[in-house]
C-alpha cells in the first residue's frame, strides 16, 4: 500500500480543511405570515409559495372550524 513520501505541515493540513466547516442555517421571511420559513420552500404555516397558495394546511382549517 503507497504511502506518502513526506508528511504535510500543520499549515498545509489546515488549509486542506479550511473550506469544510459547517455552514449557519439561512432562513427567509414569509410574506404572508410572517414566519420563518427555508427559501424556495413552501411555508409550512401557511402553505403559500411565491404569492400563491400551493398546499391546504389542515391545522388552518380545524382552527377555523373551531
Amino acid at each position: 500500500m503507497p504511502l506518502p513520501k513526506q508528511r504535510f505541515s500543520r499549515a498545509r493540513t489546515l488549509k486542506k480543511r479550511a473550506h469544510k466547516k459547517v455552514k449557519p442555517i439561512i432562513l427567509n421571511v414569509c410574506p404572508q405570515c410572517k414566519q420563518p420559513k427555508f427559501p424556495h420552500r413552501i411555508c409550512p404555516v401557511c402553505g403559500y409559495y411565491n404569492g400563491k397558495q400551493v398546499v391546504e394546511i389542515k391545522e388552518k382549517e380545524e382552527k377555523k372550524a373551531k
